[in-house]
């Protein structure tokens, strides 16, 4: 799946260990594409198909991806299989689920070995949605519009803090300060 029916080339890979990692990892693909970065996303299985995970890993740069995202449970070797044939940044976001619930991938994840590196996300949802922010801030770096496009967004959450802070106030009245 790519970004759209547009022809720009992705700039993330989503990568999924199993099509059920996706009702959490759409969050990620959702908020790329609120900043305008295409995506694309493919399942690939460290287990089941590592031969097609390396290769993939192995062609991400030439066909133009600049940051991988990839969702990984339980023993969550996806990341750092895929990191492991990259010089791209690879972020691992640790599923929910398993034995401990997501703790497990987020060790495993967490505890690369020295040389392959996967920045780790939180487990699930808000793992999924900081993994696609830190990838645009990744590709902001040489792209002056998603500069502008998340100072935008960073502005926005301090407003809604400041909302939050002017209901609360109104809430409690002259006992408020």
């Amino acid at each position: 799946m790519s970004h759209g029916s547009s022809p720009i080339s992705p700039k993330v890979l989503i990568v999924l260990g199993s099509a059920s990692d996706w009702p959490v990892m759409k969050e990620a693909y959702a908020t790329l594409t609120k900043f305008g970065v295409p995506a694309e996303v493919r399942v690939q299985s460290a287990h089941r198909t590592p031969d097609e995970a390396v290769q993939l890993a192995k062609t991400a740069a030439e066909r133009g991806i600049r940051v991988i995202i990839a969702a990984a449970g339980m023993a969550a070797h996806l990341p750092g299989v895929l990191a492991s044939h990259t010089t791209l940044p690879v972020l691992g976001v640790p599923m929910a689920g398993g034995i401990l619930d997501g703790l497990d991938a987020l060790l495993s994840i967490v505890q690369m070995p020295p040389g392959i590196p996967v920045g780790t996300l939180a487990v699930g949802k808000a793992g999924a949605i900081n993994a696609a922010l830190l990838a645009v801030e990744i590709l902001a770096l040489s792209d002056e519009a998603l500069r502008s496009a998340l100072l935008e967004y960073k502005a926005r959450l301090r407003e809604s803090v400041e909302r939050g802070n002017e209901e609360i106030r109104k809430e409690l009245g002259q006992f408020g300060s």
